[in-house]
């Protein structure tokens, strides 16, 4: 962990801002860098003054929304097809892929807002809101939005605690279970709302 981490900084280091993008966009699509490691050595070298904080949160966000676009494009355009000629073999009819397109079609917003914040989830989210067509305008912004303060946060362990891996793991495992905490809250708040409407 300790030679990744060295290893990580040495690359933000040599590469700059484009490395957070690059780095970010592999980790928002099928590729597995985890964001973990990528955004609080950017903060770290922020706190050196070898970075700006703010920029790398917006490389990392933008890295985060161009990874996104990879799987969301793909889904779109492939998906759909796929999914119907083969689903069958992994117990996806096309009843089941009707209800995840009308599922996103109604709260595609709020899925996608707080997939961005789950682990595993965020490399994920984007392609049944591709396959059900959903808006691109809202799938950017949500995506932005969910992507941006998953890195910020990030980003500030990294400028507060340095590059002590170990305090960097605990306090981005205590992150990742605030996040599922803000976001269960979020979705009780979403569902109660929901029933008052109707």
């Amino acid at each position: 962990m300790h030679e990744l981490i060295n290893s990580l900084l040495n690359t933000l280091n040599v590469m700059g801002y484009p490395g957070i993008f690059a780095l970010m966009a592999m980790e928002s699509s099928i590729i597995p860098v985890p964001s973990e490691f990528v955004m609080p050595p950017a903060g770290y070298l922020a706190h050196q003054g070898q970075m700006n904080i703010w920029i790398a949160i917006i490389m990392g966000t933008l890295g985060s929304l161009v990874g996104a676009y990879a799987n969301y494009f793909v889904s779109r355009w492939l998906g759909r097809p796929l999914v119907l000629k083969y689903g069958k073999y992994v117990w996806i009819t096309g009843e089941k892929l009707a209800k995840v397109e009308s599922f996103f079609l109604k709260h595609g917003e709020i899925s996608t807002f707080i997939g961005r914040l789950l682990p595993v989830i965020r490399h994920l989210i984007s392609i049944p809101a591709g396959i059900a067509g959903m808006n691109h305008l809202r799938f950017s912004l949500y995506t932005l939005a969910g992507a941006g303060m998953w890195c910020t946060i990030l980003a500030w362990i990294g400028y507060f605690i340095g590059k002590e891996q170990a305090l960097i793991l605990k306090y981005s495992h205590q992150a990742v279970i605030g996040v599922i905490i803000f976001s269960t809250v979020l979705i009780a708040v979403y569902v109660w709302r929901q029933k008052k409407a109707k």
